[in-house]
């Protein structure tokens, strides 16, 4: 199959064999009967395997053009099996500008192992890299301020230097961009955002092409346990057949929506990497389908935030992002207050920026709503 829309449907392992079910069964078992000593079914315990999550793990693979899928029981869940692939003393290189939840999971629970990180000033990979140095994660477009980093150009990098590539494909899935296929290699997925799309499962995956990296990545995720369950694993199976379709709605929507927020009189700044004027268009039009739907914007000084937030109607504030609904958050004390303020400010994740996540409703209600807090905002 060689279109994306096809194998969304019928990728993995989309019809079970023994009865020819066009959905595959939720296997809720924890253990599998085995005929005789040493030898079983392909299954012995469901933390080692279990045939539902197989067949999200077989389809996320086929999606992202990779050879190894894993599924775990969140986004984060997902990183921490993948930071385990380090020992201490090892260091690894992030962009300035990532999703709070793998700062402080490095900042504050690996840390404590010995296995530091290295924030990129200015996108300048190579000269954070040190002799310690094993891999470089990056976000693109990263969360929130939505700055684009040339995924080829890093995995290029880190391959010169013997080193890990790691891209958070969370905001773009592999409908709109695939990180494989520009030299990473690892691609990691908070999949309880578009790839589930409905705000009713926490679930996180990670795929590669590498056999070793794939064996070393299947061990811990073994050996860890923080496995996805087999009805969660069915809802995101479910979930990703309508990626394309939600994906072009939403992101329809956003392009919309930006171009109605660029030219407001009340917007201070916009993040959006569909605009022709945004800070790397012509790196990520190279790498992804299109801009997203993911929109970050300041209000002007005179306009109270928390008046905008109270006085939304049809969009809802809200942690998460990804869903058919439209979420907004306010960053500097919901997804990234877990950062210190000064790298915050720094970086631009300022009190006053709002995070927007593009739904499917119909885009001049959205509108409308938006329009409307913003006036009973001003001061």
């Amino acid at each position: 199959m060689t279109n994306f829309e096809t194998l969304l449907i019928h990728g993995g392992n989309s019809i079970e064999e023994k009865t020819g079910a066009v959905n595959i069964p939720i296997y809720q078992t924890s253990t599998y009967k085995q005929d005789e000593l040493g030898k079983h079914r392909g299954y012995e315990y469901s933390r080692t395997g279990n045939p539902t999550r197989e067949a999200l793990e077989k389809l996320i693979s086929e999606l992202e053009n990779g050879k190894y899928g894993f599924a775990f029981a969140s986004g984060l869940a997902a990183i921490t099996t993948v930071f385990s692939l380090f020992k201490s003393g090892d260091n690894i290189v992030i962009s300035n500008n990532v999703y709070g939840g793998t700062f402080r999971l490095l900042n504050q629970v690996f840390n404590n192992f010995g296995i530091t990180f290295s924030i990129a000033e200015n996108e300048d990979f190579e000269k954070a890299i040190t002799q310690n140095t094993k891999a470089i994660l990056v976000e693109s477009p990263a969360n929130p301020l939505l700055s684009i980093t040339d995924i080829e150009e890093v995995s290029k990098i880190a391959h010169k230097h013997n080193i890990l590539s790691i891209v958070d494909n969370t905001f773009m899935t592999p409908y709109l961009q695939r990180p494989l296929d520009l030299g990473a290699d690892i691609v990691i997925h908070s999949a309880t955002k578009y790839l589930g799309g409905h705000c009713d499962l926490i679930a996180g995956l990670v795929v590669v092409k590498n056999k070793n990296l794939g064996a070393k990545i299947g061990f811990l995720q073994n050996s860890i346990g923080a496995i996805l369950e087999p009805f969660d694993s069915f809802l995101l199976i479910r979930g990703i057949k309508t990626l394309a379709v939600r994906m072009d709605r939403i992101t329809e929507n956003a392009q919309f929506i930006a171009e109605f927020l660029q030219k407001h009189k009340a917007v201070k700044n916009i993040y959006y990497p569909g605009l022709k004027t945004s800070n790397g268009y012509e790196i990520h039009s190279k790498q992804a389908k299109n801009g997203g739907g993911m929109i970050s914007f300041e209000l002007k000084e005179n306009y109270d935030i928390k008046k905008f937030f109270s006085s939304l109607e049809v969009v809802i504030l809200a942690e998460s992002l990804g869903g058919v609904e439209s979420l907004v958050c306010h960053p500097s004390s919901m997804t990234h207050a877990s950062i210190p303020k000064s790298i915050r400010e720094k970086v631009g994740i300022t009190e006053s920026l709002i995070r927007f996540s593009a739904g499917i409703e119909n885009k001049q209600d959205i509108i409308k709503d938006l329009e409307q807090a913003i006036r009973k905002a001003e001061m």
